[in-house]
């Protein structure tokens, strides 16, 4: 049970650490709170997916300096296909997750899927496989939104459908690129670009 109660903490701390980035006056504070948040769950918390030992515990996360250029408030589109995707999950079973809509930012030259995890309570779930992968951040792509584990940026219902704020320097990379115990789901094809985007996480400090 205590083991569960780690997680349930967590989790609550992720949430409430998202609350504090969207209710900010400024972007870029909001990122600086976010950050800290990141390094202090990383460094102190049980479930840390950080390594007894590995030096970023000390050092904290590296990113790029907060861009205000790559933020934006986007219209989620319908999807244009019906798809399912199985991932099939050691620790967690099945993960199911349902194309729901896409995404397209002109200014970045993209275009991605947004997906639905399609289980218990479900989740808007948007991984980015960018072209830094495997140079300059994790191989497997990072993470943008993951609702279902609190990792909101901003959802608005208008008129004209459902509305994201889509802001890559929340990039910030899944659990196993620090842990082989841990499992993640990957970007698909459709969250895949060769656009380098130069912002979020990242595997080392540098220019």
């Amino acid at each position: 049970m205590a083991v569960v109660l780690s997680v349930v903490e967590w989790r609550r701390r992720v949430a409430q650490l998202y609350a504090d980035v969207r209710s900010a006056a400024v972007p870029a504070e909001g990122h600086a709170v976010w950050r800290a948040g990141r390094d202090a769950l990383f460094r102190e918390h049980p479930d840390s997916p950080l390594l007894p030992g590995d030096p970023l515990r000390e050092s904290g996360l590296p990113y790029w300096p907060y861009d205000p250029t790559l933020r934006f408030d986007i219209l989620v589109t319908p999807p244009t296909r019906a798809e399912l995707r199985v991932v099939d999950s050691a620790n967690d079973g099945a993960i199911r997750m349902r194309l729901a809509g896409h995404v397209t930012v002109p200014e970045v030259g993209i275009r991605l899927d947004v997906w639905w995890l399609d289980q218990y309570a479900g989740g808007l779930f948007l991984p980015v496989r960018d072209g830094t992968a495997g140079t300059t951040t994790y191989g497997g792509g990072r993470y943008l939104l993951d609702t279902a584990k609190g990792a909101d940026l901003s959802t608005t219902h208008q008129g004209d459908g459902t509305r994201l704020t889509v802001d890559f320097n929340f990039l910030y990379h899944p659990s196993c690129r620090y842990n082989p115990a841990w499992e993640c789901p990957l970007a698909p094809e459709g969250n895949t670009t060769q656009v380098l985007i130069t912002a979020g996480e990242r595997l080392h400090s540098g220019a």
